[in-house]
C-alpha cells in the first residue's frame, strides 16, 4: 500500500484524503494541520492520524481536546510521497522539508510552475511525472482545460484556444474573499495567468485567456473558442468528448440552465460535499462554425483537482500507467454520472 501523507487539511487537502482513502493501493498515513479547528476534529472523527504542520502550536491541539500523532516531520519522513494543500506559497516553503527525507512530493496549483520539475495533468501527460521528486498538479482551471484540449488536439490537431474565465469570487468557506457585489476584470491585462499554465501542459499551444471575477461561490463558468486544423462536425466532437470520462455532457433534457442546478444535481446523485469532478460542459452549447469549436463549461474548483492528484501518486512513484490510473481512480473514486 502507498503510505500517503496529506499536509494541509483545507479544501482540497480533506478530498484527497478521502479519494486517497477509497483506492485500493494507498492508504493515508496522515494528515498535517496549522491550527485546531472544525477540519482537524473531522480529520480525527475519521481516523485520520493527526500532526502538527508547526512545532510550536503543537500544544493549542491537546488545549482543543485533539490527540496529535506527532510533528509533520515525523509524517512525511515515514510518508511514500507527501501531497501537499497548503496555501499558494507555503507550498515553496514546505519544498526543503520533503527534500531533506528525500520524500517525493505534490504540490497544487497556486505553486509556481518553476518550483517543481513537472506540472501534471492526468489526461495529458501523465508519463512526464514518472520518477520526479516535485510535480504541480495544475490548478482547476487548467485542469479543466486540458481536459478538453487533449482530446481536440489529439484528434483534430488545435491552432489556437481562445478562453473567457469567469471566476467565482471565492469558495464557500472563504469568508475574506470577493467581490461581494462587483464584476471585476481579474487581471485586467491579457493573458490571465491561466494561458501561460496551460502552456506548461501543452508548451506548444497556442492560447489566449481573459479573466473575470464575479460575487459567486459555487463554480467557475469557461467560455472557449478553439480552432481546430480542420473543419469538424459538433456531433463528432460532443461523442468523442462522450467518450472521455472526466468529462460530463450535460444533456438538454436535465434541464439544467446553470451552475446552482448543477450543484443541486450532484447533491442529489449522492456526491460527497456535493463534488463535481468532472468539467461540466453543457452538450448544446457544442457547435462550430467551420474549423471553429465553441463550448461552455462550468468547472467545480473545489474539486476537480482531487482525481489529479490521486493520479498524480501514481505517476510519480511509477505505480501505474495512465490508463490504468485513471481508470481505478474513477471506479473507486465513483466518478461518471
Amino acid at each position: 500500500m502507498i503510505q500517503v501523507a496529506i499536509n494541509g487539511y483545507g479544501t482540497i487537502g480533506k478530498r484527497v484524503a478521502d479519494a486517497v482513502r477509497e483506492q485500493p493501493d494507498m492508504e493515508v498515513l496522515g494528515v498535517a494541520k496549522t491550527r485546531p479547528n472544525f477540519e482537524a476534529e473531522t480529520a480525527v472523527e475519521k481516523g485520520y492520524p493527526l500532526y502538527a504542520a508547526i512545532e510550536d502550536r503543537a500544544d493549542r491541539f491537546a488545549e482543543a481536546g485533539l490527540e496529535i500523532a506527532g510533528p509533520v516531520e515525523d509524517l512525511v519522513s515515514n510518508a511514500d510521497i507527501v501531497v501537499d494543500a497548503t496555501p499558494s506559497g507555503i507550498g515553496a516553503e514546505n519544498k526543503s522539508l520533503y527534500e531533506e527525507y528525500d520524500t517525493p512530493a505534490l504540490y497544487q496549483g497556486g505553486e509556481d510552475a518553476d518550483l517543481v520539475d513537472v506540472s501534471f495533468n492526468a489526461r495529458s501527460n501523465f508519463e512526464a511525472a514518472t520518477g520526479t521528486q516535485h510535480v504541480r498538479v495544475v490548478s482547476c482551471n487548467t485542469t479543466g482545460l486540458s481536459r478538453v484540449i487533449a482530446p481536440l488536439q489529439e484528434a483534430y490537431g488545435v491552432e489556437k484556444v481562445r478562453a473567457t474565465l469567469v471566476r467565482r469570487g471565492g469558495d464557500p468557506g472563504q469568508t475574506s474573499r470577493g467581490p461581494i457585489n462587483d464584476i471585476l476584470p481579474d487581471p485586467v491585462t491579457i493573458p490571465s495567468h491561466h494561458g501561460p499554465d496551460v502552456e506548461t501542459i501543452f508548451p506548444d499551444l497556442d492560447i489566449d485567456t481573459l479573466g473575470m471575477k464575479v460575487p459567486a461561490t459555487l463554480m467557475h463558468m469557461h467560455s472557449l473558442n478553439v480552432t481546430l486544423e480542420e473543419a469538424v462536425d459538433a456531433a463528432e466532437i460532443r461523442d468523442r468528448f462522450a467518450d472521455e470520462s472526466r468529462l460530463f455532457l450535460i444533456p438538454e433534457s436535465m434541464s439544467i440552465d446553470g451552475s446552482g442546478k448543477l450543484k443541486e444535481y450532484a447533491h442529489d446523485a449522492g456526491r460527497p460535499r456535493g463534488d463535481l469532478w468532472e468539467n461540466c460542459i453543457w452538450e448544446e452549447s457544442i457547435s462550430t462554425v467551420g474549423r471553429d469549436c465553441y463550448l461552455f463549461q462550468g468547472i467545480h474548483q473545489e474539486s476537480d483537482v482531487v482525481p489529479e492528484n490521486v493520479d498524480a501518486i501514481r505517476a510519480v512513484l511509477g505505480a501505474s500507467d495512465a490508463t490504468d490510473s485513471i481508470a481505478t481512480t474513477n471506479e473507486h473514486l465513483g466518478i461518471g454520472f
